[in-house]
């Protein structure tokens, strides 16, 4: 099992699985530089799974799929137009010999899914390294509880976010928290990958219980002091 990130736009990561010919891709916002990837790849697209309705993690859905007609879409209800499985909290399918498990992970938006598949988090905008999405519901209880879910999976677990946002999650981190050396430590191995043009990610949910001030906070109040502070950063 191989999972690489495709880049697309200026710092979203579309994450492609691929078991021998086979290949799944989650929230393709863009087509070409997936199907440019497959072709290099010489892999058939199974499937693709959204976690949200954004427009950077579904708009290259229906061109991806006029070049592979036969490919399954699983999302949530917020994807219905895209998606010929509509998936929930609780459901399961098989695909590439693996089970994928959905998980609700509302917040950044309403419907918002994440997936499961192994110790494999695919999460779009619900979490990131060092940091979580914006909570365009306004609805903070669910993004809250949201975190608490991930933050009960395995500590092994590799966490696959849909965007690069790990340098200026951890500045933030840094500027709340300057004396915290496993803050101040990660920022600066962020840091040297970056500067490589390298992918900060994955990341693990063990590395999150330590930088990620947003797992860390022990009260929804406490969250959502931290989150307007994140957004005034």
């Amino acid at each position: 099992m191989i999972i690489d990130p495709i880049k697309a736009f200026s710092d979203n990561y579309i994450w492609c699985i691929q078991e021998e010919t086979e290949a799944v891709v989650v929230d393709p916002g863009t087509a070409r530089v997936v199907l440019d990837y497959l072709e290099e790849k010489q892999l058939r697209l199974a499937a693709i799974l959204l976690t949200h309705m954004h427009d950077d993690h579904t708009g290259g859905v229906r061109e991806i799929l006029a070049s592979h007609p036969e490919c399954l879409v699983y999302g949530p209800k917020e994807t219905k137009d895209l998606v010929n499985s509509i998936v929930k909290e609780g459901d399961s399918f098989n695909l590439l010999s693996q089970t994928f498990q959905v998980y609700e992970s509302g917040g950044h938006t309403h419907g918002h899914i994440s997936f499961l598949m192994g110790n494999n988090l695919f999460c779009g905008d619900a979490l990131f390294s060092a940091g979580c999405g914006r909570i365009f519901t306004g609805d903070y209880e669910a993004q809250y509880e949201t975190l608490q879910k991930f933050k009960r999976l395995d500590d092994e677990i590799n966490v696959y976010p849909g965007h690069e946002y790990t340098e200026t999650n951890l500045r933030f981190a840094y500027e709340m928290h300057p004396d915290n050396i496993k803050i101040s430590k990660a920022l600066e191995e962020v840091q040297e990958l970056c500067a490589k043009g390298q992918p900060t990610l994955p990341t693990t949910i063990s590395r999150e219980k330590e930088i990620n001030l947003f797992l860390q906070a022990e009260t929804l109040e406490d969250f959502i002091q931290l989150r307007n502070a994140r957004d005034d950063f």
